[in-house]
């Protein structure tokens, strides 16, 4: 007996015991595996499919083929279109910790269940709460964006805890502690970039990015150009007595696309974590973070008198 129109039908490729689906949507037709032997199976694959359709709840079978590390690359791409100054923070989560553990899944497969494996592992390798909760918002960006795409990639959005965050730091320099940190910096480019990082709280990647044309020695001041900080805003500040006869020898003799911070072959500074480490252990101040310089640039700006609007913007 014929099945009713519209209700799709089931069948056998010849040679293969599995059964198959053709079934309608907009006049267009699909066929697909069930991956499945038994007919009655099959058949419940097939009412599954077509209650989709009814309730458009439908994204065809190749949104359920797509997998997370092509999610991922979506997401990186996205991340390089926009010029994301967090690329390199996003592609490290993926490589060493989200890829070895959900690289190779369907991003149909990925549940609240398989998540919440995921944060025990990570916990159980003691990674703190703060950073599993980046790893997990950058997961949830890729399902947001495959959920956005037209054609959609993805049908469905898991739910993501929220861990408490315990370790947030309270660290600042105090003034006997940075005195004997400065004493410690032996390379000018060193001993400036810790002077501008202490007063003004700014980021390491916008001041490693820093060129001479955004110094004005005259008018003793220091400009962020729109675009290159985190926020996208530009800044413009007045140099402090230090801060001024500190750049003044970073940047002489240098022309206005040079960056101000360069080592002593000319070389533009890219990365100084093991010599901050080196300094703030002989400093006697070992664990200190050079973000740790924004939390007492705002505090010392505070006790300057300085409103809390203006500290914001001078720091954000």
């Amino acid at each position: 007996m014929p099945r009713p129109k519209g209700t799709g039908s089931i069948y056998h490729q010849k040679g293969s015991a599995v059964w198959w689906v053709k079934y309608y949507r907009n006049g267009k037709p699909y066929r697909e595996s069930t991956h499945k032997t038994n007919e009655k199976e099959a058949q419940d694959f097939l009412t599954r499919r077509m209650g989709e359709i009814v309730t458009g709840n439908f994204y065809g079978p190749k949104s359920e083929r797509v997998r997370i590390d092509e999610l991922a690359d979506d997401l990186l791409r996205d991340y390089r279109i926009n010029g994301k100054r967090s690329l390199d923070d996003l592609e490290a989560r993926w490589k060493l910790h989200l890829k070895p553990f959900f690289g190779d899944l369907k991003a149909i497969d990925v549940s609240s269940d398989l998540i919440a494996r995921y944060v025990d592992k990570r916990q159980d390798q003691k990674a703190k709460n703060a950073t599993i909760n980046r790893e997990l918002a950058a997961l949830k960006r890729m399902f947001h964006l495959g959920y956005r795409t037209t054609p959609p990639k993805v049908n469905r959005i898991p739910a993501f805890p929220r861990l408490a965050e315990d370790n947030i730091r309270k660290g600042f320099l105090e003034d006997s502690q940075y005195e004997k940190l400065f004493g410690r910096c032996s390379e000018n480019w060193f001993r400036a970039i810790v002077e501008v990082g202490r007063t003004y709280g700014w980021r390491v990647s916008e001041l490693l990015s820093m060129r001479v044309s955004q110094i004005d020695l005259l008018s003793r001041t220091i400009r962020l150009e729109p675009g290159t900080t985190k926020n996208r805003d530009g800044r413009e500040v007045t140099m402090t007595k230090r801060v001024h006869e500190l750049l003044k020898l970073c940047v002489f003799g240098k022309t206005a696309d040079e960056f101000v911070f360069t080592r002593s072959n000319g070389q533009p500074v890219r990365d100084f974590r093991g010599t901050w480490a080196k300094a703030c252990e002989k400093a006697g101040v070992p664990g200190l973070l050079f973000h740790d310089l924004r939390r007492t640039a705002a505090r010392n700006l505070r006790r300057a008198g300085v409103a809390e609007g203006v500290i914001m913007k001078i720091g954000s």
